[in-house]
C-alpha cells in the first residue's frame, strides 16, 4: 500500500505536535513538508530541533509539494481558512481542535468536502482514553439505565505566559467553550448514543484574568439532550496552576441514569458506580488507554470505509457545529437555542 502523504501547516498551539510525532511512528505515512508562516515560531522550532520546517508560505507548500492530506495547527481563527483552502487543492484535512471558529466557514468545510468526496478528521483524542471507553460500553449495555443527568467538570489551569500570545488577540482565539468544551460535546453523543438538542444557556466571561480583558477564562453552559437528559458542563481557565492538570475537576464526567450513577476520573484512571442494589459503589478500573483513534478513522474513512468508524467526518462536522452554536449563545447571551 502506497503511503499517504502529510503536509503540515502551522505548529502555534502545542497540541499539533502529537498528530505530528504519530505521523512520523506509522509505517503508512509520509511527512513531505512542513510550514510555518510566523517568524519566532520557526525560530524556536528549529532550535528546539522537533521539526524540519520546509516552507515558510503556506500558498508555497501547496503549490510545489504533492500531498494527500494537509494537516492544520495553526492559531484558532485561522484553522477555518487553512482548511478551505486545502479542500478547494483536492487535499483532505485533519485539524487539532476546532477546525474553526465561525459557522460561516464550518459550512463551506462541510459542503467542499461533501461536493469534493474528502474527509476531515479531528484530534478528539477523549474517545482513546481507557475510563471514556469503559464508560461508554457500561452505558451502553444499560448499567445505569436511561441516562437522565450529566454533569461535567473541564477545568483547565491558566498557566499564564506559557500559553502562547495569540490566545489573548482579538479574533484569534475564538472563544474558551468552542476551544476546550467541544471535546465533550464530542464525546457526549459517542459515550451515550444520545444526541444535543439544545442549549438552555451559556456564559463565557473574563474571570479572574485582568490583565487580559478579552479572553474568556470562565465558561460555562447547561444544554438538553434528545432524551431530556439535561447536562451542567464548566469548561474554565480557573484550576490552580501546579495542580491543574492532576486536580479530579480536569474532565470529571457524572452521569445519574434511572438504574444508578457513574462517575468517571481520568485523573486517577478510576470510573465509581452506585447502582440501587448495594450501599457501597463499585470500583472499576478501566482498560488501557489507545491512541491515535481519530487518526485511523481518518485513514480508513480517506480509502472508501464508512462503516464502524471510530470517528467521522460525519460526527467532526456535527460536533463543531453544537460547539460553535453554544460559543455563540455565550457571545450573544442567546437561551433555549436548538442545536439540530
Amino acid at each position: 500500500m502506497d503511503k499517504v502523504r502529510f503536509a503540515f501547516i502551522g505548529f502555534r498551539h502545542g497540541h499539533i505536535m502529537s498528530l505530528y510525532d504519530l505521523a512520523l511512528s506509522r509505517d503508512d505515512i509520509e511527512v513531505v513538508a512542513c510550514c510555518e508562516e510566523d517568524e519566532e515560531t520557526r525560530s524556536q522550532l528549529k532550535s528546539a530541533g522537533k521539526v524540519n520546517i520546509t516552507h515558510a508560505s503556506y500558498s508555497d507548500m501547496l503549490d510545489n509539494v504533492a500531498c494527500d492530506v494537509i494537516a492544520v495547527g495553526d492559531y484558532f481563527g485561522i484553522r477555518g481558512a487553512r482548511a478551505l483552502e486545502a479542500l478547494d487543492r483536492g487535499k483532505h484535512v485533519v485539524s487539532d481542535k476546532p477546525i474553526c471558529t465561525s459557522l460561516d466557514e464550518l459550512d463551506q468545510i462541510e459542503s467542499r468536502a461533501r461536493e469534493r468526496g474528502l474527509s476531515v478528521g479531528c484530534q478528539f483524542d477523549m474517545r482513546d482514553r481507557g475510563t471514556d471507553m469503559e464508560v461508554r460500553r457500561l452505558i451502553r449495555e444499560g448499567t445505569i439505565g436511561d441516562v437522565h443527568s450529566i454533569v461535567i467538570t473541564g477545568q483547565h489551569p491558566m498557566l499564564y505566559g506559557s500559553r502562547p500570545g495569540w490566545y489573548y488577540e482579538p479574533g484569534k482565539h475564538g472563544g474558551t467553550i468552542n476551544d476546550i468544551a467541544i471535546h465533550a460535546i464530542d464525546a457526549i453523543p459517542w459515550l451515550t448514543g444520545l444526541k444535543w438538542a439544545s442549549v438552555e444557556s451559556a456564559r463565557a466571561w473574563n474571570a479572574a484574568l485582568s490583565q487580559e480583558p478579552i479572553f474568556q477564562d470562565g465558561a460555562q453552559f447547561m444544554a438538553t439532550l434528545s432524551n431530556g437528559c439535561g447536562v451542567l458542563c464548566d469548561v474554565s481557565y480557573l484550576s490552580p496552576n501546579k495542580a491543574g492538570y492532576k486536580m479530579p475537576q480536569y474532565w470529571r464526567m457524572a452521569f445519574a441514569g434511572s438504574k444508578g450513577f457513574l462517575e468517571a476520573l481520568p485523573t486517577t484512571n478510576q470510573i465509581i458506580l452506585y447502582t440501587h442494589e448495594s450501599e457501597e459503589p463499585r470500583l472499576i478500573t478501566p482498560g488501557p488507554a489507545s491512541r491515535g483513534g481519530y487518526l485511523d478513522a481518518f485513514l480508513r474513512e480517506m480509502r472508501g470505509q464508512k462503516e464502524g468508524l471510530h470517528l467521522s467526518t460525519a460526527e467532526v462536522i456535527q460536533a463543531s457545529r453544537v460547539s460553535l452554536l453554544i460559543q455563540q449563545a455565550a457571545d450573544r447571551g442567546q437561551t433555549q437555542v436548538k442545536l439540530v
